[in-house]
């Protein structure tokens, strides 16, 4: 089955953008988007996955780091 979105044209070209460093394109995103929120992984799957993305993924801040808001929407441009 097809579907068809429509979007603010910065956010595709952010969108391509994220799934271009990702190796992947907008629709794989959608679809494991849809998966996840449709699909029929039970709570005790997705907890399996954010583990492991958790441990191959986590990062450390450093002890002095403060998390900053308005620096967080600065670095990912919210527009």
């Amino acid at each position: 089955m097809n579907i068809t979105l429509s979007a603010d044209e910065k956010l595709i070209a952010r969108s391509r953008k994220y799934a271009k460093e990702h190796n992947t394109t907008i629709n794989n995103l959608v679809r494991e988007f849809l998966q996840r929120i449709g699909g029929d992984q039970d709570k005790y799957d997705n907890a399996e996955e954010f583990f492991k993305l958790a441990k191959k993924m986590g990062g450390r801040s450093e002890e002095s780091f403060i998390f900053n808001r308005d620096e967080l929407h600065e670095r990912f441009d919210f527009e």
